[in-house]
């Protein structure tokens, strides 16, 4: 499902060369749920990041779904992003102006997809986590944890074969953690979509089935 040869990501300026991943050989199977740990500042984002295709490696391979996103053009990326990812992240990024269910059927305004459709699937996925009363709210309506489960929907909503969640609780107590938690692991376990999430936890880390450590933009584990 996801395949990483050989790869290193450098950052430069005029002045300064950070070499933020080296030697990355990663291999994640179809159905796998994955987490990503290490201290600060080690690569995991910058990782997260690559396999989303929000960024390109400066050196190695890059598989996705059995394609190769080497010289892959920005508007093939954007539609392979549309259609097989979908994005979870630590600070939501709703929009604060769009309710609840308009912030879930953004990802398919970019899809040839009629407004009832779009709204039934909006639905469907807010229904999924629990949400099917907020639907007409805004996102300052919410608790963090109902946020979070917004933006789950909103990452889902498309049916997208890999959700990739950047420290999913990072801002949350530990119970609505734990909700979290058990949202993405549903999908993994009954859906069988592929997870791969950036964590600090090790409680959450050990519920996944593998944990990939960085240390100093290199895998250690």
């Amino acid at each position: 499902m996801i395949t990483l040869n050989n790869i290193d990501k450098v950052y430069r300026t005029e002045r300064v060369e950070t070499l933020a991943l080296q030697n990355i050989n990663l291999d994640i199977a179809d159905g796998e749920f994955v987490s990503i740990m290490g201290p600060s500042g080690c690569g995991k984002s910058t990782l997260l990041n690559l396999i989303g295709l929000l960024d390109k490696p400066t050196k190695g391979k890059l598989l996705l779904d059995g394609t190769h996103i080497n010289g892959a053009g920005d508007r093939s990326l954007a539609k392979m992003r549309n259609e097989k990812l979908g994005f979870v992240f630590q600070s939501f990024h709703l929009v604060p102006d769009l309710t609840v269910l308009d912030n879930v059927e953004i990802p398919l305004l970019y899809r040839k997809i009629a407004a009832g459709e779009r709204k039934k699937l909006a639905l469907a996925a807010l229904d999924r986590v629990g949400l099917s009363s907020r639907v007409h709210h805004f996102p300052t309506q919410l608790s963090g944890g109902q946020q979070q489960r917004v933006a789950i929907a909103r990452a889902i909503v498309g049916k997208p074969r890999i959700v990739l969640a950047d420290e999913p609780t990072g801002n949350l107590d530990s119970a609505m953690g734990d909700e979290i938690m058990g949202i993405l692991q549903e999908l993994n376990e009954k859906d069988g979509t592929t997870v791969v999430m950036v964590t600090h936890d090790d409680r959450f880390a050990q519920q996944t089935g593998r944990t990939i450590r960085l240390f100093d933009g290199r895998q250690v584990a």
